[in-house]
């Protein structure tokens, strides 16, 4: 890793936050901020001391965090360290997570209270601590991570799904609500070889889906030249975007058969006129997984 990378996505000057980014993404993510200039505070709830010596072996500027997304406090120390450091913070990556898959029936709710309190909870925690600053600068960049489990569904992560969905619904409305100061807010949905999916996808599928092959997209969500209200699936060097889509409709009217004559019509309303909603949330992987093997 260098310091100087040859591209024109620069950051330098610009100070980035990377939750969970001890290993697998978040590391990926903090390195190769680092490497096109940004100074990187790497966050984990472990160690994060060998993710800031690699950041600054290479050249580049990093501190380390160790703390928990889900306290609040805690990310709201991390905050005011960055700016007692480094002056600003331009950059959030919401990439923290953990898993606790079960069906439904067999998951308890101390589980789907955890999962959506670290994935949920703890990217609001992070992000309502650097919020304010970003106004102010007239400056910002946050990416919340997604999941095809949450757009799209699969089975046994309803806690995920619920919760990953759920950042999806917070993106849309900060977007909006920082769009005058500056601040755009999108979301990654990553299919990555991580800690958390090493035990559901084999060796070699595993192969095609490095970490490195989602940051590219992580990179673009972070820049200037940045979208906002995006949600960019990215996974083995595939890119694409999902929407939230709303279809033409039926106009039925206050009728007293209007229920049955919305069930007459369902067909209609669901129309979505040659648009693809993915079955299952895999499908975003499977295509991935076929292009790459394409190549």
């Amino acid at each position: 890793m260098s310091n100087q990378a040859p591209s024109s996505l620069r950051f330098d000057g610009r100070v980035a936050i990377v939750t969970g980014a001890g290993a697998g993404l978040g590391r990926s993510h903090a390195l190769q901020l680092a490497e096109r200039g940004a100074k990187v505070v790497v966050n984990d709830l472990g160690d994060t001391q060998a993710v800031v010596d690699e950041i600054k072996a290479a050249g580049g500027q990093a501190m380390g965090f160790s703390g928990s997304v889900t306290d609040a406090d805690a990310m709201a120390r991390m905050a005011a360290q960055t700016l007692a450091e480094w002056g600003r913070i331009d950059i959030l990556v919401n990439n923290a997570g953990i898993l606790r898959d079960k069906s439904f029936t067999k998951m308890s709710l101390d589980d789907f209270r955890l999962v959506v309190d670290v994935h949920l909870m703890g990217a609001v925690n992070c992000t309502k601590a650097v919020w304010d600053t970003m106004r102010a600068q007239q400056y910002g960049r946050i990416i919340f991570t997604t999941s095809s489990s949450g757009l799209f569904g699969n089975f046994g992560q309803s806690n995920y799904g619920a919760a990953k969905m759920a950042l999806v619904g917070l993106m849309q409305t900060l977007s909006l609500e920082g769009e005058k100061a500056n601040v755009r807010v999108n979301c990654l949905a990553p299919t990555a070889a991580t800690q958390m999916t090493e035990n559901i996808l084999t060796p070699e599928v595993l192969a095609q889906f490095q970490p490195e092959r989602v940051t590219p997209g992580l990179l673009v969500l972070s820049s200037e030249q940045a979208p906002t209200r995006a949600i960019l699936c990215a996974g083995a060097g595939t890119f694409a975007a999902a929407h939230v889509t709303l279809t033409e409709g039926v106009y039925i009217g206050a009728r007293t058969d209007a229920a049955e004559a919305l069930a007459a019509q369902f067909d209609q309303v669901t129309d979505r006129h040659g648009e693809v909603v993915p079955a299952y949330g895999m499908l975003q992987s499977q295509r991935e997984l076929q292009n790459a093997q394409g190549q």
